[in-house]
């Protein structure tokens, strides 16, 4: 794990969405959006109670990830004042959880984050989240 700067860090905790960037055994590319929470080393990501077009198991992203566990995540900030624009690139290794102690973490850190998980029945016991470990966190900011 990267020694992630505490301004990275914070902002990456901010951020209310990240686009996952997984690849399937091929290197066929899927990019998709997420909610995430960090705990300062890993993203949790829950595959929620939204339609979805498969079963939690069956969704690309997560055969991507059994498949090919390299990933990158990006969580950006745009602005109309392009002097404010910012963006973090995460790249890692992910893996996919369906209970046990980091899932539970990675439910709680969820909970905390976003309201929307409690009235979906976002369980602490069992399901299907990603966690994304960094290897590499790159930073960009608008400078002149």
């Amino acid at each position: 794990m990267p020694s992630i700067p505490a301004s990275v860090a914070g902002f990456i905790s901010a951020g209310r969405v990240g686009h996952l960037g997984t690849a399937d055994a091929s290197g066929r590319p899927l990019v998709v959006p997420i909610c995430y929470a960090f705990d300062g080393a890993a993203l949790f990501s829950a595959v929620d109670a939204k339609p979805k077009s498969e079963a939690p198991e069956r969704l690309r992203r997560i055969r991507n990830i059994r498949a090919n566990k390299k990933v990158s995540v990006v969580i950006d900030h745009y602005d109309e004042d392009w002097a404010r624009l910012r963006h973090v690139l995460i790249q890692g290794d992910a893996e996919v959880l369906t209970g046990g102690v980091e899932f539970s973490r990675g439910a709680d850190l969820l909970l905390e984050k976003y309201p929307q998980y409690r009235s979906m029945g976002l369980s602490r016991d069992t399901g299907v989240m990603i966690k994304v470990t960094a290897a590499q966190v790159q930073e960009w900011r608008y400078s002149k």
